[in-house]
C-alpha cells in the first residue's frame, strides 16, 4: 500500500485507461499482476466483474499513470463491463496460445470493444503462456496475420516467467503517449485549449498497420520453446 500512497506526492501528467479483454482463463488477471505488482499466483479465480490496478511510469520524462481493467471473461458479466470500455485508450485483447477457442472468440471480443470504445483505440493482441510450447494450438502465423489484417499490435507473452509482459504493456502506454503528445504539440500550435483531460476526451487514435523489426523479433520470443 505504501506504493499506492506515494503516488498522491508525484505530478502525474497523463492518466491513460487500458482495459484487458479476452474468455476466462486465458490470464488476464495473471498478465495484469505481472505488471502492475511483478506478482504471479498459481492459485488465481476468476475475476468477478471488473477490477483495475494502477502503475505510474516515466515516459519521454513525463509521469505516466496507467489505470489497467481487468474485465471478467464469462458471458454472465459481459454486460456489466461493456461500460468499462468507455474512456479506454488502449487494450490488451488476451487469448490462451494452448486453447484454440479463446483464438476464435478473438473477434468477436474485438467487435465487442469496438463497439463501446473509441474506434481508433490503440489495441495489442496478446497470446499468452507461450512457456507452454508443447501445447500450442494457435501458430504464431495465425495471430499475426489477424493483427496485420485487423491493424493490432502483436506479442506473445507468458505471465508465468514475465516473458515480455512489461514489454507489451510499455508499447501499448509508448505508442498512446506518442498520439497524445503530438496532439498536444497539434493544439498549441492551433492556440486551441490546454489541459491533458481535453487531449484524452474524443482524441482520434491512428493505429500503424506496419510493425517494427524490433515487434517483428519480440513476436518470435517463444517459437524456439
Amino acid at each position: 500500500m505504501s506504493n499506492l500512497y506515494g503516488e498522491f506526492n508525484q505530478k502525474i501528467d497523463y492518466v491513460f485507461k487500458v482495459v484487458l479483454i479476452g474468455d476466462s482463463a486465458v490470464g488476464k488477471s495473471q498478465l495484469l499482476a505481472r505488471f502492475a505488482r511483478n506478482e504471479f499466483s498459481l492459485d488465481s479465480k476468476a475475476t468477478i466483474g471488473v477490477e483495475f490496478q494502477t502503475r505510474t511510469l516515466t515516459i519521454d520524462h513525463k509521469t505516466v499513470k496507467a489505470q489497467i481493467w481487468d474485465t471478467a471473461g464469462q458471458e454472465r458479466y459481459r454486460a456489466v463491463t461493456s461500460a468499462y470500455y468507455r474512456g479506454a485508450v488502449g487494450a490488451m485483447l488476451v487469448y490462451d496460445m494452448t486453447k484454440r477457442q479463446s483464438f476464435d472468440h478473438v473477434a468477436r471480443w474485438l467487435e465487442e470493444l469496438r463497439g463501446h470504445a473509441d474506434k481508433n483505440i490503440v489495441i495489442m493482441l496478446i497470446g499468452n503462456k507461450c512457456d507452454l510450447g508443447s501445447l500450442r494450438a494457435v501458430p504464431t502465423e495465425d495471430a499475426k496475420e489477424f493483427a496485420q489484417r485487423e491493424n493490432l499490435f502483436f506479442m506473445e507473452t507468458s505471465a508465468l516467467e514475465a516473458t515480455n509482459v512489461e514489454t507489451a504493456f510499455l508499447n501499448v502506454l509508448t505508442e498512446i503517449y506518442r498520439i497524445i503528445s503530438k496532439k498536444a504539440l497539434v493544439a498549441n500550435e492551433d492556440g486551441e485549449g490546454t489541459g491533458n483531460a481535453a487531449l484524452l476526451k474524443g482524441t482520434k487514435i491512428i493505429v500503424p498497420g506496419q510493425e517494427t523489426a524490433s515487434d517483428v523479433k519480440k513476436q518470435a520470443c517463444c517459437m524456439s520453446t
